[in-house]
Parts: structure tokens; C-alpha cells; sequence
């Protein structure tokens, strides 16, 4: 960490050219005595990345920033105050603490918070950026989580890790045991340690895999920002050995969708033809797998087994995309041209032998315009398409 990036002159700047062509910002050099224009060019790219991501670090003077890496790989702010809903108590651990914006808002829901950096440079930095947030109640400790823990004579009310996946496990499936640190390896450390704990890990992760690679598992939080999943939380409560609760959450800009269910719940989903209503679930319930919940819960019925989507003949509220069908014809390019004289639409495939882009190529729509076509496979196993308006609720 050099320190003479937080010199004013600096620091200006770095403000004054958030918006500057790094390319030519390097080729013009330092003007800054013991700062490498390499330095001030990193300060500036981590920097953009948090205006949206991390906007409270960003609109905070004299934060440090790591390299964009550390950025990229932290927690949104978004995801970071939903985990610190789920926690409580006097004291929490986070063995593999980062960038610290987890336990910045950990530290507003638990008495004592202690942040372990394995990064001498980055729990440096953590420290000094807390300082500036003026927080008294977090402690950082530079080492190794896992064997602070093993030191520790204290339990803690939770403990919480976001694993890293080791890089020699590409092309391999996602398990839990090929990250750092390995979770199910040290299960045994962390539930004497606490009775709570929570794991975040990414969301390509097999959710199955994960289960019958732990034990105690409680709840399972599967969040999603803009109907992208970003996060996927597994909650792990001592001796706990009872249904597992699934919940899922979307973070849209006017809303926030929700949808829980139990695992291994014996539904199962009704069929039917396109109705007035179609119905798209989000991203967390499509990683969820919670097909067959839907339907019985919010009294839907799918297309197809397989096809995902679901239809009504009166409106929900739906934990997705809603529209109202105008059309259900057969695949075919003429139908369609002289339904949508525009040839512009937005087009899905769900359960479909053709991509978009193969469609979009046969028929040559372009992309856009207020119609929506669903491709799919109806009831019947018969290719249909959906021709829809949007419904905004």
C-alpha cells in the first residue's frame, strides 16, 4: 500500500480523471513524486468499477482502492446488505475477508465483527478504508482465516466465508471442495467454532453437489440483480438435519421479486395450452429448479414439461416477465411477417431445436420494438410461437 496515493494532489487527480482515456493518461506519465502513473491509472480503473457496484465506497474521500480484481470480485452492496439481514448476535467471523464490504455491513447487524485477510496489502488497505467510514467494532486480523479459527479459545454467533475457487479446478464440475478454503474439508472446525454459518459462493455452483458435499444445511439463498444471479448463500445451522428451505430474489430497479419453496417437496405442475397470460420466470427461480412450485403455488400451468414457461387466464403476480398473448401460431415466416409488418421483435427460445440467432436469420426480424416472440414447445409437442405484449403490473 503507498500512502502517497492518499496525498491530496493525488487524490484530486485520480477525481478529475475518472473519465480520462487511461491509454493516454499512462502515456503522459507521473507528475507525482513516489507514485507511478501504473498506480494512479489502478486507483482509477477500481475506482469506476465501484460507482455503480460499491457507490458508498465511491462517493467516500481517501478510500483506497486495490487492484480491479479485488473489485470485481467482491460483493455488490446489494448483496451485501441482503447477508447482513440474515445474520444477528454480539460476534462473527469472516475467515476470508477481501475487500471487506461484507463485513462493513455485517458490522451494522453484530455487536463484534473480525475481518481475516490472508493479503497483507489488502487487509492494510481494508483497515485504513474503515478508518475512514469512522467504524469501531470490526477487527482485522492479517493471516489465515481457518487458522485464527483453530488458535481462537472464543465461539463465535456466526461464521462466514466466501471460498475461492481454486484455478487448477477449470474445466472440472464447480464442488465446494475445489475452492480455498475447502469448506467441507473444515466443516468440523466451523461448526465448533459456531453454530451459524454462512457461505457464499458463486452461482455457477451445482446446488446439489453442495448439499451432499455439506452437512446442517438450513436455507439456501439464491440472489440475483437484474435478473442476472449473483450469489448463491448457504445457511448452516448445528445438528440441523429438517427440510431445507429454498428462498429466491430478484433485485429489479421498481421491484423486488420473491419466491420460496421447500426442497424435495412432493408437487407437481398442471399443463395446459396458451391462455390469455404468459408468464417467464427470473433467473433465481430458473437456478432454483423450482418449476413445479410455481405452478402449484401461484395456480399456473406450464407449457411443457420442459419448456419453463407458464400461462393463466388471469393475471398474477409472477416472479418474472408477464405478457399477454395476442397470437399462437405455428412457426412459420409468412404468418409471422404478416402478424408483425415491422419484422422487429424481441425473440426468446424456451425448449426450441433453433437458437435466436438461427431464427432471427430464417425469418430476418431485427431486435427491438415493443412485440415479444416466444419460441417453445407446447402440451402437445408441437413447435409454437407466442406472439406477446409486455404486461407491466
Amino acid at each position: 500500500m503507498n500512502h502517497s496515493i492518499l496525498n491530496k494532489e493525488v487524490q484530486d487527480f485520480i477525481h478529475s480523471n475518472l473519465k480520462s482515456d487511461i491509454t493516454k493518461l499512462i502515456l503522459k506519465g507521473s507528475s507525482f513524486e513516489g507514485v507511478t502513473i501504473q498506480e494512479i491509472a489502478e486507483q482509477i480503473e477500481a475506482k469506476n468499477k465501484c460507482e455503480k457496484k460499491l457507490p458508498t465506497w465511491f462517493s467516500i474521500k481517501n478510500i483506497y482502492y486495490p487492484n480491479k480484481l479485488h473489485i470485481e470480485q467482491t460483493s455488490s452492496e446489494i448483496t451485501a446488505k441482503y447477508k447482513a439481514n440474515l445474520v444477528s448476535g454480539n460476534s462473527l467471523i469472516d475467515i476470508t475477508g477481501g475487500f471487506g464490504v461484507d463485513v462493513y455491513y455485517f458490522s451494522q447487524k453484530v455487536k463484534n465483527v473480525t475481518h481475516c485477510e490472508i493479503n497483507n496489502e489488502l487487509s492494510e488497505i481494508v483497515s485504513h478504508n474503515f478508518d475512514q467510514f469512522n467504524i469501531k467494532n470490526i477487527e482485522t486480523y492479517i493471516g489465515d482465516g481457518l487458522q485464527y479459527l483453530e488458535k481462537s479459545t472464543s465461539k463465535f454467533d456466526w461464521i462466514y466465508t466466501d471460498p475461492s475457487r481454486r484455478n487448477d479446478a477449470k474445466g472440472k464440475v464447480f464442488l465446494l471442495e475445489d475452492c480455498l478454503p475447502n469448506i467441507p474439508k473444515n466443516l468440523n472446525l466451523l461448526v465448533e467454532k459456531s453454530n451459524n454459518i454462512l457461505i457464499k459462493v458463486s452461482p455457477i455452483l451445482d446446488i446439489k453437489s453442495a448439499i451432499n458435499e455439506l452437512k446442517f444445511v438450513k436455507e439456501i439463498h439464491i440472489v440475483a440483480i437484474e435478473n442476472e444471479v449473483k450469489e448463491l448463500l448457504f445457511i448452516l445451522e448445528k445438528n440441523y438435519e429438517q427440510h431445507i428451505d429454498i428462498k429466491t430474489i430478484n433485485f429489479n430497479k421498481k421491484e423486488t421479486q420473491k419466491f420460496n419453496f421447500q426442497l424435495n417437496e412432493a408437487i407437481s405442475s398442471t399443463f395446459s395450452e396458451p391462455k390469455k397470460y404468459l408468464f417467464e420466470p427470473n433467473a433465481a427461480i430458473l437456478k432454483a429448479g423450482a418449476f413445479q412450485q410455481v405452478s402449484t403455488q401461484l395456480k399456473i400451468d406450464k407449457l411443457h414439461q420442459h419448456s419453463h414457461l407458464y400461462t393463466s387466464e388471469e393475471i398474477v403476480e409472477f416472479p418474472g416477465r408477464s405478457f399477454e398473448i395476442m397470437h399462437t401460431i405455428s412457426y412459420n415466416k409468412k404468418e409471422l411477417t404478416k402478424l408483425i409488418p415491422s419484422k422487429k421483435a424481441n425473440i426468446t427460445t424456451r425448449n426450441f431445436p433453433e437458437t435466436v440467432s438461427e431464427i432471427r436469420k430464417k425469418i430476418n426480424f431485427k431486435d427491438g420494438g415493443n412485440q415479444y416472440l416466444f419460441f417453445t414447445t407446447d402440451i402437445n409437442n408441437k413447435h409454437i410461437v407466442l406472439i406477446c405484449n409486455k404486461v407491466y403490473l
